[in-house]
C-alpha cells in the first residue's frame, strides 16, 4: 500500500466517522451536515491523488486493511 492509497483510505474513514457523528441524532442531524463538506472534500482529493477515483475495488480493499470494522468484512 503506497502512502497516498493509505492517505485516501484514511480520509474515507474520518469522513465515515464525521458522517456517523453527524447523523447520530437525527433531530439535530440537518445542523450538521455543512460540517461534512471539508471531510468529502479532503476524501475526493485524496481519492484522486491516490489514482482510485473509479477503483471502488481497489479502495475498498484498502479500507479493510486499515479498519475491516468499518465495511462489514467481521461478519
Amino acid at each position: 500500500m503506497h502512502q497516498a492509497e493509505i492517505t485516501a483510505a484514511q480520509a474515507y474513514i474520518r469522513l465515515m466517522a464525521a458522517t456517523r457523528a453527524a447523523l447520530a441524532d437525527p433531530d439535530v442531524a440537518p445542523l450538521y451536515m455543512s460540517v461534512l463538506a471539508s471531510p468529502m472534500e479532503e476524501a475526493d482529493e485524496a481519492l484522486r491523488s491516490a489514482g482510485l477515483t473509479g477503483n471502488e475495488d481497489r479502495f475498498f480493499a484498502l479500507v479493510r486493511q486499515l479498519q475491516p470494522t468499518l465495511t462489514g468484512s467481521d461478519r
